[in-house]
């Protein structure tokens, strides 16, 4: 029976009416205006063209679905385990991050620093006492001290608000390298040079928007005695005031002076070096200029998954599966994957081909087809079962239930033995 209109409206809440007395305590904690736990770059990639590289990267990776496994006798994917550490990879890693941008803030740090520690927050059991622990919640750190069986971590506390240094065993944290680092995080690597260059570009930029007219002044007579320096002060003083208070900026000289402009453009070799760095970077880590602006074909974003994406997932997912598996979970098929949708990228032309061809071959079910296309899964039985739909139904069945008569044998050429008596006959 449905509550009556007074029910409802005893039972009616507003956020602003009630939200405050009834959820905030008296200690809020410690109040900032910025997010604290976001992902910050250093060495100077975030104010260079390395910082959107790495957010394309990150990005990409953190769409890839991670998952906690079972695997089969042949260590093929055979289904999703339900436990804690499932859920940070799917739905909520802590009380701060959905799944998918923990995971982005993973490769980003890990882009950045080189390394990264994936360090598990709130566990079941406390992990000095077994092994055997389910992970509630999750935050990535920053490596400050290698130790030789622990490491010190710089990681945000979610509780008092702050950043903490905190020395954990390696057993217990996920090291995370990267599989690019002579690329992007090596002194003399791609990157480092590339950041250099324009590192310099942007001081000569400064330099030459500084509103400095850089100008030498002749004047016409010799300046050794302090009397004719104190002159020529004056004259330029003279002429300082005159552009300043100018409108336009216009001043008169002497006519036997004489005015030399240094503010030229510097002509050097700098831009077309940054412009060969950026193409050795692109070619490096396989990220091309049209798979940033989408217009890569598909040879290309192949390249960049495989020579990119793929090596920094399997490097999370390697380096978790190592750490917060047992050696009994491993060996009872557990594992941790990253599972790619390789339709994503297909166009709607094309997809529709690929799809014949899966289920022709009996290799999808048109329901998991309509799972790929969006679409909510058909409840005709029919639906889940893997056959080619080319070839009739009935008549397959028809021919295996069709019973052999007894009464005749097949003799040669197919006949059976009573045709045969009739032809010699």
């Amino acid at each position: 029976m449905a509550d009556s209109i007074l029910t409802r409206m005893r039972k009616a809440w507003n956020v602003f009416r009630y939200g405050e007395q009834q959820i905030y305590s008296s200690n809020l904690g410690v109040g900032q205006g910025v997010r604290p736990h976001a992902t910050r770059m250093s060495y100077g990639n975030e104010s260079s063209i390395v910082a959107p590289m790495y957010t394309r990267i990150g990005v990409d990776v953190s769409a890839m679905n991670f998952r906690h496994v079972r695997l089969d006798e042949n260590e093929q994917f055979k289904d999703i385990i339900t436990s804690g550490l499932n859920n940070c990879l799917t739905i909520e890693a802590n009380k701060d991050q959905a799944a998918r941008a923990f995971m982005q803030d993973v490769i980003m740090s890990l882009c950045d620093e080189g390394v990264v520690a994936i360090v598990p927050i709130d566990t079941s059991v406390g992990p000095n006492v077994t092994s055997s622990y389910d992970i509630l919640s999750m935050r990535t750190a920053k490596i400050t001290q290698w130790y030789t069986d622990h490491v010190q971590l710089n990681i945000y506390n979610d509780r008092t608000g702050f950043f903490q240094d905190i020395t954990l065993p390696k057993k217990m944290v996920a090291i995370v390298e990267n599989p690019l680092y002579a690329v992007m995080n090596e002194p003399n690597g791609t990157v480092k040079r590339l950041i250099e260059k324009l590192n310099l570009l942007d001081a000569i930029d400064r330099q030459s928007g500084s509103g400095k007219l850089d100008i030498i002044i002749q004047l016409p007579y010799v300046i050794k005695s302090q009397a004719r320096l104190d002159q020529a002060e004056i004259r330029r003083r003279s002429i300082e005031e005159q552009l300043t208070d100018s409108q336009y900026g216009i001043a008169y000289i002497d006519g036997t002076e004489r005015i030399t402009q240094l503010n030229r453009p510097a002509e050097n070799n700098l831009l077309a070096q940054i412009e060969y760095l950026t193409r050795m970077l692109h070619s490096q880590l396989g990220l091309t200029e049209a798979v940033f602006d989408g217009t890569a074909k598909e040879e290309e974003n192949i390249n960049y998954y495989n020579r990119t994406i793929e090596p920094m997932a399997s490097a999370v997912a390697d380096a978790m599966k190592r750490t917060f598996l047992t050696p009994t979970g491993r060996t009872q098929g557990q594992s941790v994957m990253a599972l790619r949708d390789p339709f994503k990228l297909v166009a709607p032309s094309q997809l529709s081909e690929i799809t014949d061809k899966f289920t022709r071959n009996e290799v999808l079910s048109p329901n998991e087809v309509r799972a790929i296309v969006g679409r909510k899964p058909s409840k005709d039985p029919k639906a889940d079962e893997l056959r080619n739909r080319n070839i009739n139904e009935k008549v397959e069945k028809d021919e295996e239930s069709a019973p052999m008569d007894k009464s005749t044998t097949v003799g040669q050429n197919g006949r059976s033995s009573k045709e045969h008596v009739k032809i010699k006959t």
